[in-house]
């Protein structure tokens, strides 16, 4: 396997839209495209992706924790006459959640996307110049396509380890009748969201994963793919007892590199089941960040509309 750092050089898109780019692969998204995209919808149906946000969610993981919600008034407190007032606030990390992960939020050598120095994220004021606010002014909307590798496998979710390379990916492009292109969100279906959803299990969603191969990103460059999202937690293959000194290389290649935001943990349960019923596996996709200052990721609500 060629190392990713070869990769990354090869498929480096730095300096492709300019030394002060922060916004990567999203800039394959045209204004013409997303109006292409606004035509795919033809009955008004709505598919939410995104998980419940709440305590009983699918972290802890490593340094993150559920969401905590409370409120801070309440109808009890009467803050004002003959009005019934409500209030609330939450506490969570930005990645607890269905997600984006942001361009400053993987790095290696010391760089992050187009150069940017590591160091530029600091504990005092998050990410100092690229960051996931510049993603939110932009806006992510275009065309989304669904593959759904577990279909294709006639099995209900793939095995933890379990690599997808190049060619399943157009094996589900041809199975479904679609094809992926310039400035389209892909979104691949592994079925091991289910692991939480369905056996309640957190720590077997954790446990690994499967996803796509690091071959997977000189696809997704030749296709000028805008962004990548899936059903596990980190999109790639995980398979722990393989894991050597490079842990996470596609996301080192694809964010650093490419400059691809990544979305994760993603509930495509009920899309699927709709996609094959009506076999129309492209949609408009929509899933805005917060417009955080300095944030390396953002909590999302995707929706699929058809």
């Amino acid at each position: 396997m060629e190392p990713f750092r070869d990769i990354g050089k090869r498929l480096s898109n730095w300096g492709r839209w300019g030394k002060d780019d922060r916004l990567g692969t999203l800039n394959h998204i045209t204004p013409e495209r997303v109006a292409a995209a606004a035509r795919l919808v033809k009955t008004g149906k709505i598919l939410n992706m995104g998980l419940s946000v709440g305590a009983n969610g699918i972290q802890p993981a490593g340094s993150r924790v559920n969401p905590v919600h409370l409120m801070n008034i309440t109808s009890l407190d009467q803050p004002l006459p003959n009005v019934i007032v409500a209030d609330d606030y939450i506490f969570m990390p930005l990645q607890s959640v269905t997600q984006w992960d942001g361009l400053a939020h993987v790095g290696y050598d010391g760089r992050l996307y187009n150069d940017v120095p590591a160091e530029t994220v600091t504990t005092m004021n998050g990410s100092t110049v690229i960051s996931i606010e510049q993603i939110a002014e932009k806006g992510v909307a275009g065309r989304g396509v669904l593959l759904d590798i577990t279909a294709l496998n006639g099995v209900d979710r793939l095995k933890r380890g379990y690599a997808i390379e190049p060619a399943e990916l157009e094996a589900a492009e041809k199975k479904q009748g679609v094809k992926v292109g310039p400035g389209d969100i892909l979104i691949v279906r592994t079925g091991w969201i289910r692991h939480f959803l369905i056996d309640k299990s957190v720590p077997a969603y954790w446990d690994g994963e499967p996803g796509l191969s690091l071959a997977c990103g000189e696809w997704l460059h030749k296709r000028e793919v805008a962004a990548v999202c899936s059903d596990n937690w980190g999109v790639e293959v995980v398979d722990p007892p393989k894991r050597g000194a490079d842990p996470l290389p596609l996301h080192c290649v694809l964010i650093r590199d490419m400059g691809m935001t990544l979305g994760e943990v993603f509930d495509l349960e009920a899309l699927a089941k709709d996609c094959a019923a009506d076999n129309v596996w492209e949609f408009l996709f929509t899933a805005p960040p917060l417009k955080v200052i300095g944030g390396v990721g953002t909590p999302i609500t995707p929706l699929a509309l058809k």
